[in-house]
């Protein structure tokens, strides 16, 4: 199968159609959540020296461009422990606009919304190439095919596969720190824009050919303690501001009032509690959205009524993960981001919250990540299908506005991994016969919740028979879509044209899905 563009198609496991080669690089379709064989030579960073006397503070972003050898066709990385009050991309890029240079590959862990002034620089050629998870405006631009290149997404356990793989090659790191020193060693916990940990960037400071420090809080050598060490620092620059403190990390996070999506966190919380991995030392993966945190409360609140404590919390983490740790009711904190001002001083001065590198969270080809002995994981989706296959990346408009996070890798670790989501929103049904975008195989789903009912995975046998004569709403997944379509109807698929615009790689760096062009 081709098409005008002259892509050549072969079916993946899922029955997706996606290209064997695009861009110039030749593409391995998904054969299955865990087919990958491992055995993956490491890729060696580059290698440096250090004298007595080196001096790595320089003056300015230009004046540390130019230090780094960075060239027009080149890959530059950014971290998004700033999320939308980041200010570093969008001055790095103007920057390196003004020198003249193009053809620039990003490859951010994740843009937001602040980042929209990216576009300009994609219309002028500035910028030509993204590899990584975009939240809106980003995104859409892309989705009506705004990038002359395709993007490729990757989740945080698979980008840092990818790097270590030697599949994404970093030229220059620019890591954003709220706090360093002179010789390079930061962390994210000390300064006016602390974020708590820099755990997205230890990859980019381990493995690209140059790395950047962009502070806006100097402290005397040594800083301490250090996310990043100035052994991985070649250059150190200080700028008035790396981003705006309000918009880094909220000063709380709420828990959803809504009685739909109470409803479904009520129903989520029972049946883990039911599900037998509800048991002392037991482990679970937390957010920061409000169904997430309110299923994290009721939890809490049983786990004080029974006595049981969790060995570990991975997030991440909110207020309510650090209450739960400080009452005594879990052990450990895992921690790869923090949403609020709480969680920063949590993981600043408790021994016990730690940070977790993304290679240590979640690598498939590592020699064990964390998400492998998480027993639940509850997650969130745009959109499921009847054979549990999940969307994050696109709207059912196929417009695409979201990252894919750790969602992926969470569902394939995890001994129970729960979608939580409303039946339907702005009147579309959330399940589908057959999802815009697969994000996330069905094989790694085991439960999806929503306020009108459970569907659980027929491949969890174990759980179907547990729940059999459970009070809990239980159905079959294709009577919940039947239900909710009587409500909605059954939508218009999205116009899409043949034009591929992004790819989506599963953690094991295999072509899971596309994302085509959408007609204006």
């Amino acid at each position: 199968m081709s098409d005008k563009y002259n892509y050549k198609y072969v079916k993946n496991a899922l029955g997706r159609m996606v290209p064997r080669e695009i861009d110039g690089r030749k593409l391995k379709p998904y054969k299955g959540a865990f087919e990958t064989k491992g055995g993956i030579r490491k890729y060696g960073p580059v290698g440096s020296k250090s004298l007595p006397g080196d001096n790595k503070m320089l003056k300015s972003l230009k004046e540390a461009i130019k230090a780094t050898s960075l060239k027009s066709g080149m890959t530059i990385s950014f971290h998004h422990h700033l999320r939308n009050g980041d200010g570093v991309v969008n001055m790095v890029v103007d920057a390196i606009a003004q020198m003249g240079i193009k053809d620039i590959t990003l490859a951010p862990t994740a843009l937001f919304p602040v980042h929209e002034p990216l576009i300009k620089h994609i219309k002028k050629g500035v910028v030509t190439n993204i590899q990584g998870s975009m939240n809106g405006p980003v995104g859409e631009f892309i989705s009506y095919g705004g990038l002359p290149t395709t993007a490729i997404l990757r989740t945080h356990g698979g980008r840092v596969r990818a790097i270590e793989d030697g599949d994404l090659h970093i030229d220059v790191a620019f890591i954003a720190a709220p706090c360093a020193d002179d010789y390079g060693n930061a962390n994210g916990v000390y300064g006016p824009s602390a974020c708590g940990p820099l755990a997205y960037s230890d990859a980019d400071a381990m493995y690209a050919d140059k790395v950047v420090v962009v502070t806006d809080y100097m402290v005397p050598y040594p800083c301490v303690p250090y996310s990043i060490p100035s052994t991985h620092v070649d250059y150190v620059v200080k700028v008035p501001s790396i981003g705006d403190p309000e918009k880094i990390v909220s000063g709380t996070t709420r828990i959803t009032r809504s009685p739909t999506r109470l409803l479904i966190a009520q129903y989520a919380a029972k049946f883990i509690i039911d599900s037998g991995y509800f048991k002392d030392g037991f482990s679970f993966q937390t957010g920061a959205g409000g169904i997430s945190l309110a299923i994290t409360k009721f939890l809490g609140e049983e786990m004080e009524r029974r006595g049981i404590k969790a060995r570990f919390i991975n997030g991440g983490i909110t207020k309510f993960a650090v209450d739960l740790f400080r009452s005594g009711l879990t052990e450990v904190l895992y921690d790869g981001q923090v949403f609020d001002t709480h969680s920063i001083e949590s993981f600043r001065d408790d021994l016990h919250h730690v940070e977790t590198p993304m290679t240590m969270y979640a690598n498939i080809h590592s020699k064990g990540c964390l998400v492998n002995r998480q027993d639940i994981g509850f997650l969130g989706a745009t959109e499921v299908d009847v054979d549990f296959n999940v969307n994050v990346n696109t709207h059912s408009d196929g417009l695409l506005l979201h990252g894919i996070g750790g969602h992926t890798d969470v569902a394939a670790g995890a001994g129970l991994c729960m979608i939580v989501i409303p039946s339907y929103r702005k009147r579309l049904p959330i399940i589908r016969d057959r999802v815009t975008t697969v994000t996330t195989p069905g094989e790694t789903i085991d439960v999806i919740v929503t306020e009108r009912g459970i569907a659980i995975n027929p491949m969890r046998k174990d759980l179907v028979r547990r729940f059999k004569r459970s009070a809990l709403p239980i159905k079959p997944i294709e009577q919940l879509k039947e239900e909710v379509e009587k409500i909605t109807g059954i939508p218009e698929p999205p116009k899409l044209k043949d034009r591929i615009v992004a790819l989506i790689e599963y953690r094991d760096g295999t072509i899971i899905d596309v994302v085509r062009e959408v007609k204006r």
